[in-house]
């Protein structure tokens, strides 16, 4: 069987959230990598080919914006080859967060840090130009600190402040562990440990009441949690630390599906509807007396 039972739909409350009216969100698309169908996802073909995004998003907030993820670095060509041969893939590389933010006009100062959703090199490699503090916990440090795949985020945090976080015992949408960023609801991250030892999903909560999961790695398609569909097992053995983990959080956010904009990291359609970074207004030219 290839697909999941379909967990019920969420019946519990949507937890209480007060997003100042000026929050706001946008991508930062950096690039895709071509990955088959059937390595994203149980029953994929073979023939389905997927362009993987690597997407960071920023969060504007009064009390400090934050990016989720960041992309592609400006090494990605040396990244992509020092992947196991199975790994590599044909890639498209557009600019790196960092450049997308300064093509906005877009104020560093406002910058607290980026929110790692956990450390694998494509999640992570554009911090080599954003000397801001990395938001992370100490379960995901250890994991990058001892695994193999933690080697570009060792190399690309060096010089970084690492700002760790604490996950309290506050169940959300059914995730037990869990951190309030800005303490009122808008920016929640939640312990889904099981692609990564501490990786999370982050809700977002914006003021016109739409909300978002930046799910990371627990889907790499949104085809996996439609359905529901786990990775196929040779990548559940190649990619996860606990795929069984992976299974309960991903039949957790399938159960979300109808409440929240569910965004699976790599999914390049999963990012629809949420706007790019606007350029910055330029002087009107004064009318000719």
């Amino acid at each position: 069987m290839n697909s999941l039972p379909m967990p019920p739909a969420w019946q519990g409350p949507l937890p209480e959230a007060t997003p100042p009216p000026e929050m706001t969100i946008y991508q930062l698309p950096t690039g895709t990598y071509d990955t088959r169908a059937a390595f994203a996802f149980t029953g994929g073909s073979f023939r389905d080919v997927r362009r993987f995004a690597a997407t960071a998003v920023l969060v504007t907030h009064p009390q400090g914006d934050l990016l989720i993820d960041a992309g592609f670095g400006s090494d990605v060509a040396a990244y992509i080859h020092a992947q196991p041969w199975f790994a590599r893939a044909p890639y498209r590389a557009t600019s790196t967060a960092s450049e997308q933010l300064d093509a906005g006009g877009y104020d560093r100062g406002r910058l607290r840090g980026v929110l790692i959703t956990h450390s694998h090199w494509d999640h992570v490699s554009g911090l080599d130009q954003l000397q801001v503090p990395i938001w992370t916990n100490a379960g995901e440090l250890q994991y990058a600190g001892e695994a193999r795949d933690g080697k570009v985020f060792r190399a690309v945090s060096k010089g970084h402040e690492i700002h760790r976080y604490k996950f309290a015992d506050a169940p959300y949408l059914g995730f037990a562990s869990t951190y309030d960023v800005h303490g009122d609801g808008s920016v929640v991250v939640a312990l889904a440990g099981g692609h990564t030892t501490g990786s999370v999903i982050v809700f977002v909560t914006l003021p016109t009441g739409k909300r978002y999961a930046f799910i990371g790695d627990v889907a790499w398609q949104l085809d996996g949690v439609r359905k529901p569909a786990q990775r196929p097992l040779l990548m559940r053995k190649l990619a996860d630390v606990d795929a069984g983990r992976v299974r309960e959080d991903l039949l957790q956010v399938a159960s979300l599906a109808s409440l929240l904009q569910v965004v699976p990291a790599h999914d390049v359609s999963a990012y629809d509807g949420i706007p790019l970074l606007p350029a910055p207004e330029t002087p009107s030219s004064p009318s000719a007396g």
